[in-house]
């Protein structure tokens, strides 16, 4: 498995290379990679997840997705848990950009590709579950984190975001086990192959717009994309393998890993430019950690592995 992992993301940051070079060469314009990423947001990825559903009823299906969204619950505040103890308040330091981008992960924009390169639209499925509990999570915990604001119409709104809604229609079509006709479904999974290339772009184009000399100067982005990258998900990872005892399937276990192994969340940005915070350092983190989880991700699938057949040998 770490071996696809490592083949897929370095697919995605020759991608994201492509993007970057777009941007430098003024092919497409700042203005113009917020217009994309907003059609991959509410429309492709929307299409990946609805999609994920068209696939025939199964009991082991159902049973495996409830799993996953326990898994992605625990996950989520082992996450928080351990932001909290590596990032204590001090003063002059951005504490709530560092702690916000060592929880939460671009598991929408990287997950989604890594997931279906690995398991297809099985894993695609299973993340879902993931992609919910993040929402529903960072747009309250993360939110009010950043912010200091407790504004609870922000989670009303996140149930009428393209994501969720393709969530909830792409589960009532499964149990009743509604399938699209063939010309429909043709087109909006031609609509959903344009993820990995597109989400990769945009991310590449993000990217370009950091200058790789202040990256080095900076040390806090170091020491977030360290917890981001490593220290937390080797953390998740013995948790993971753990839940090999109960058994879960390798598939729920792996993309649960994926999902929350990923790089900083591209969202801690935007909520910054939108609250007037220190965006800058955010983009900065959200650099420095797409580049890097190239290198990471598949050492924590390794590491996740071996941890996995350890513990089955000794137990």
């Amino acid at each position: 498995m770490s071996g696809i992992i490592l083949h897929q993301t370095i697919v995605m940051l020759l991608l994201m290379l492509c993007g970057a070079l777009c941007r430098k060469t003024g092919i497409v314009s700042s203005a113009a990679n917020r217009e994309l990423s907003s059609f991959v947001i509410q429309i492709v990825n929307p299409a990946v997840i609805f999609m994920s559903y068209q696939a025939d009823y199964e009991d082991r299906l159902v049973r495996n997705l409830l799993i996953c969204f326990a898994l992605s619950a625990a996950v989520m505040g082992v996450m928080i848990a351990c932001a909290y103890i590596l990032v204590p308040k001090k003063e002059g330091r951005e504490t709530a950009i560092e702690r916000f981008s060592s929880i939460y992960s671009n598991c929408g924009f990287m997950g989604i590709p890594l997931v279906n390169s690995l398991f297809g639209s099985e894993g695609v499925f299973y993340l879902t579950a993931f992609i919910t509990v993040f929402n529903i999570v960072v747009w309250t915990h993360g939110l009010i984190m950043l912010t200091g604001e407790r504004d609870m119409k922000k989670l009303i709104k996140v149930f009428c975001s393209p994501t969720i809604i393709s969530i909830f229609l792409g589960i009532i079509c499964f149990f009743l086990r509604i399938r699209l006709p063939e010309i429909p479904s043709a087109a909006v999974g031609y609509i959903a192959a344009l993820n990995t290339p597109l989400a990769m772009i945009v991310s590449g184009i993000t990217m370009s717009e950091n200058k790789l000399s202040s990256l080095l100067k900076e040390s806090g982005v170091y020491r977030v994309c360290f917890f981001k990258l490593i220290v937390i998900p080797v953390v998740v990872s013995a948790v993971i393998s753990l839940t090999a005892l109960i058994p879960v399937d390798e598939k729920v276990r792996l993309t649960v890993l994926v999902a929350a192994s990923a790089p900083p969340a591209a969202i801690c940005t935007l909520q910054c430019l939108k609250y007037g915070k220190n965006s800058h350092y955010a983009s900065q983190i959200f650099t420095a950690g797409t580049i890097l989880s190239v290198i990471t991700l598949p050492l924590i699938v390794k590491v996740t592995e071996t941890l996995t057949k350890m513990i089955l040998f000794v137990c």
